[in-house]
């Protein structure tokens, strides 16, 4: 019998890399993989599926894998995490200070499923205690107009959501129209230079490390994604392709704390990744389900809390049966 093939779509990661180019391979498994932008493969796998193995927000896996019998399972494979303390922007007309002041405001986001922003709606829900109802919420493409939502919703009691399709949200924040954005990436406005718009929180960094040393969360932003019927044509898989992307990863770590084969020609890169790594108890950048126990079920809460999943999923139930077997040799 040969090999099972895979069609796999994700960005080009350092930390894919060595599997997508063969010098990792994954037991059993050949694989044709396509590097796109991501928003392209959420967009495309999101619609009709169109890999075996994909990389996924978060926020829309979460939608998906909690619908009655759902079509796909995760691999607890990530592609990218990011803190997000950063992502509020602000229109200092608006009189906003602190996060407190957004109570009451006009905040937008890409899209409701927006992983940044479920994040941090879900800390100033929790946490902060303005909740989601007490504001008004806009949606609309980050830097230009017509960007849709991609999964279905069901919004909360008393949530207000108004989709703007011929406007971006840099031009309404420019303008005063919104108060604030809560996104991934800096609106063209505040990359230009804006006199009216900043970032609520521009000391971000501080907040995020003490953030993870209280919680132990680290947001994931995007992670795999696979069909769930090729997992049962061949359960051995999900494992097997776990196991390369991991090694791939630690590859990858390996040289960004090797100053001598770093991939990236930038000074004091390596001792500011071992200041990381010693932070973060030994690896900045973990896989599997243990390590980021808390992260999931935080997000599973913020995306059923948010109207996102259609129910309260457990980080178990979300992965493969047996994928993070223990093996001792």
């Amino acid at each position: 019998m040969g090999n099972v093939h895979l069609s796999i779509a994700t960005t080009d990661y350092d930390h894919f890399r060595d599997f997508r180019l063969g010098t990792v391979t994954a037991q059993g498994i050949d694989h044709t993989w396509s590097v796109l932008g991501h928003h392209e493969v959420f967009a495309r796998f999101t619609a009709h599926r169109e890999w075996d193995v994909a990389e996924l927000s978060i926020a829309k896996f979460a939608a998906q894998v909690t619908r009655d019998d759902p079509d796909i399972v995760g691999l607890p494979v990530i592609c990218s995490r990011l803190f997000r303390f950063g992502a509020f922007y602000v229109n200092r007309r608006s009189g906003i200070t602190s996060v407190e002041d957004l109570r009451g405001k006009r905040v937008g986001s890409p899209e409701w499923a927006h992983s940044a922003a479920v994040y941090m709606r879900g800390w100033l829900h929790n946490d902060v205690g303005v909740k989601l109802d007490e504001i008004e919420w806009y949606q609309a493409g980050a830097n230009s107009p017509g960007r849709q939502e991609k999964v279905e919703l069901s919004l909360p009691a008393g949530v207000r959501l108004v989709r703007v399709p011929d406007r971006s949200l840099s031009d309404l924040l420019a303008a005063g129209d919104i108060d604030c954005a809560i996104i991934a990436r800096p609106p063209d406005c505040f990359l230009r230079g804006h006199p009216d718009v900043v970032r609520l929180h521009p000391d971000f960094q501080p907040m995020e490390a003490d953030y993870y040393a209280r919680t132990h969360v680290w947001p994931v932003m995007h992670l795999m994604a696979m069909r769930r019927a090729v997992l049962d044509e061949n359960p051995w898989v999900a494992r097997n392709l776990y196991n390369a992307f991991l090694e791939s990863k630690n590859r990858s770590v390996e040289r960004l704390l090797d100053p001598a084969v770093s991939r990236y020609p930038l000074p004091w890169l390596a001792t500011y990744g071992r200041q990381v790594t010693d932070q973060f108890g030994g690896d900045p950048f973990p896989y599997g389900i243990e390590p980021n126990r808390a992260t999931f079920e935080q997000l599973l809460t913020y995306a059923h809390q948010q109207g996102i999943a259609h129910r309260l999923a457990t980080p178990d139930e979300i992965f493969p049966d047996g994928i993070m077997t223990k093996v001792v040799v």
